[in-house]
């Protein structure tokens, strides 16, 4: 199973086939399925959901996905998925990279949670981890019965073996898994580490460009969705599902990846986030972070998302009489905030490319005191080109409720609030 190619767009409807006439014309599921495969449909939307909405995919394998052993807890104490109760702290909290596994650790053992809101049987908010892996995943394939999975990447290269395709995905690029798919990781650098945010309200799409036009943001055509390639393969393996917060495993007698065909609009895509055209001020102010979404899942709240994904890339700043680095802001919403690559204009040291901050809804937060400085006494009559830097942010309308486990880690910061302590009372009133 060994594919590199690629169909464009996204929420297209796909057709592609691993061996010359798999798919069927006409129907979807005839009497008898070419080659001696099954036909089966996989629906990630209500059956009656809008057709500009609905998202469905038919799949020609060579089993049925019923084909599986009784399932039985999986042990993972890493991975969790209760964000219903205890306090939570309004305090800024940020954190250095996860530190990678000194075992063998694939990449569903190496996922670690570091919060979440809402719950998957309510069809609402997400789970946000972060993965450190050391070993290919063999012998054993994952889905996510709960939400579909946004994988970015921080360190090391990944190839998502799904059952509908492969994809290769490097740091600034990122992958989405949809809510369902079985898949395995393999680690071509021979380890990895990066970030996962859990979605488990509406798909993840592209935002409405209003005023901004045709063009801007990210465009569909540069989304890749991975063409049919398929495993024939049979052995003592297992299955690991994620299901209401917890893991699972059923043994399985065959690699489920032997999808040869399939059509339709569900299916696993890729983006690189160097392709996003940035927009942003040519007169004054800094405008809002929404103008650099990338991707977003809507809520039953007009305008409000369920789940943002936003990204702050390379871009010039060409504002006039601006404070031209985000300024200090609280928001009704919570945000998670990563750093993929190179240094945040908005931090001056400590949040490096691995770690990840919370700043959850109505704390305060903004650029430490050296950045507050320097973008003060800063020369506005030339540009400000931001160069090598990738950060991102997940931002919810919910309060992200930190784990126990990543309040006490080691690697976090406690002493993350020095960084505003130089900030100086400026304030000198007129005499007189």
């Amino acid at each position: 199973m060994v594919s590199n190619a690629y169909q464009s767009g996204f929420g297209n409807e796909f057709a592609t086939e691993a061996v010359p006439g798999t798919l069927p014309v006409g129907r979807n599921s005839p009497q008898r399925v070419a080659h001696g495969l099954y036909a089966e449909q996989l629906t990630g939307t209500a059956f009656t959901a809008p057709r500009g909405s609905n998202r469905r995919s038919w799949l020609y394998r060579i089993r049925p996905a019923a084909m599986h052993g009784t399932f039985t807890p999986f042990e993972q104490p890493r991975l969790q998925g209760d964000f219903s109760g205890g306090p939570v702290s309004p305090d800024q909290l940020r954190w250095s990279p996860l530190p990678l596994p000194d075992a063998p650790t694939d990449f569903v053992e190496g996922l670690y949670t570091m919060g979440g809101n809402g719950a998957p049987e309510a069809h609402a908010g997400a789970g946000i981890h972060l993965y450190a892996a050391t070993a290919d995943m063999r012998g054993r394939w994952f889905y996510d019965a709960d939400g579909e999975l946004l994988i970015v990447p921080q360190l090391g290269r990944l190839r998502l073996r799904t059952e509908l395709g492969v994809l290769e995905v490097e740091p600034q690029q990122i992958a989405v898994i949809p809510r369902g798919v079985r898949f395995a990781v393999e680690l071509p650098d021979g380890q990895a580490r990066g970030y996962v945010c859990e979605n488990f309200g509406a798909l993840l799409k592209l935002p409405d460009l209003g005023p901004i036009g045709s063009n801007g943001l990210a465009n569909p055509r540069d989304f890749e969705t991975p063409v049919a390639a398929y495993e024939n393969v049979e052995g003592d393996f297992e299955l690991v599902a994620k299901f209401q917060g917890r893991l699972w495993r059923a043994d399985i007698g065959h690699s489920p990846l032997d999808v040869v065909g399939w059509h339709g609009n569900y299916a696993p895509y890729r983006y690189d986030l160097r392709r996003f055209n940035a927009i942003g001020s040519i007169s004054h102010d800094h405008p809002d972070p929404s103008i650099f979404l990338v991707l977003h899942s809507a809520s039953d709240t007009p305008g409000t998302s369920n789940l943002d994904f936003v990204i702050f890339p390379p871009r010039w700043l060409v504002a006039q009489d601006t404070f031209r680095p985000p300024w200090f802001h609280r928001n009704i919403a919570s945000e998670f905030m990563g750093l993929v690559h190179g240094a945040y204009d908005a931090k001056a040291e400590g949040f490096v490319p691995g770690g990840c901050s919370i700043h959850n809804c109505m704390t305060g937060h903004g650029p430490d005191a050296a950045t507050f400085e320097k973008a003060s006494s800063a020369d506005l009559s030339r540009p400000d080109v931001v160069t090598d830097t990738m950060a991102f942010m997940f931002e919810t309308r919910g309060v992200i409720r930190p784990t126990a486990q990543a309040v006490a880690a080691g690697h976090r910061q406690r002493d993350y609030q020095a960084c505003w302590s130089g900030l100086r009372g400026h304030f000198a009133p007129p005499q007189g």
